[in-house]
């Protein structure tokens, strides 16, 4: 058996910091439109480090519970079909 005859193993250990990124990215840049979007006008007259507070508040609990477990399932499938 040579090398390239070996079987692809897919880890599941951490993704590589670009793949991290990259879902991080497609996590909070939409979260925080649709925050932005939706407390706007709540928030208009608030100083800009109380309603980064506010938005990071509700933003981080999102992306980390639920949407960085669903792209990472993705992510790992999409490897799986690539070997």
């Amino acid at each position: 058996m040579t090398e390239n005859d070996k079987p692809v193993v897919t880890r599941g250990g951490p993704p590589p910091r670009h793949h991290l990124a990259l879902m991080i990215w497609l996590a909070v840049f939409p979260t925080l439109t649709v925050l932005q979007l939706l407390l706007g006008d709540l928030l208009d007259g608030a100083p800009t480090v109380l309603r980064t507070l506010v938005l990071a508040t509700i933003a981080v609990p999102i992306v980390i519970y639920g949407l960085m477990p669903p792209l990472q399932r993705l992510r790992v499938r999409l490897i799986a079909r690539r070997s």
